[in-house]
């Protein structure tokens, strides 16, 4: 399997390896509630799955990813230590609408510029090896307010809201869409 490494001044991004499977598997399900649960889609309920199931599946989607030759997953790094993911998916693959996500699982990595850094050396790799997509974008939260301002830093806007459709913890949200053009997105790059 091929090993891509896309490094940062804070992090790094590589490619899911066989042997980071079991570390994923224990950073998403490894505790009952977790504390990134809360930030990323708490309103969807946490279910644990088995083990050799899920490591069949990711060890399914690296050789799919490997054979496509783009990484639909990857792990973030902090030297050689795995803190989170950012993953893309197609919302809609023959109008070319993408998504792309991040999770930070680790809460000592919130808040040092460490997921802004990662989503948007992953933004740059995708725009770079998919060039016939116009956007990149996410789906959020209100609640999230971090990964709102994530997205506003990479130079993402809010393209749509969805009012009062997330129920959590007696309360309603709103469903935010985000996203950047390719156009826009040079533009940013250049003036970073």
């Amino acid at each position: 399997m091929s090993n891509l490494r896309i490094d940062g001044e804070k992090i790094s991004l590589r490619n899911v390896q066989p042997q980071d499977i079991s570390e994923l598997w224990n950073l998403r399900y490894g505790e009952e509630n977790p504390e990134w649960k809360k930030w990323d889609a708490p309103y969807y309920e946490h279910n644990r799955p088995d083990f050799e199931m899920y490591y069949d599946q990711e060890l399914n989607e690296l050789m799919m990813d490997e054979a496509m030759g783009i990484y639909s997953q990857m792990v973030i790094l902090v030297g050689e230590e795995v803190i989170g993911t950012v993953i893309f998916y197609w919302e809609n693959e023959a109008t070319r609408w993408l998504e792309m996500g991040i999770t930070i699982y680790k809460p000592v990595y919130w808040q040092g510029g460490f997921g802004t850094e990662a989503l948007s050396l992953y933004t740059e790799y995708l725009f770079s090896q998919l060039s016939e997509i116009a956007r990149v974008g996410i789906t959020t939260w209100s609640g999230n307010e971090r990964m709102i301002a994530v997205g506003k830093k990479i130079g993402m806007q809010i393209e749509g809201r969805l009012r009062k459709c997330r129920y959590y913890n007696g309360q309603y949200y709103d469903s935010i869409r985000m996203g950047i053009l390719r156009e826009e997105w040079e533009a940013h790059k250049a003036q970073s």
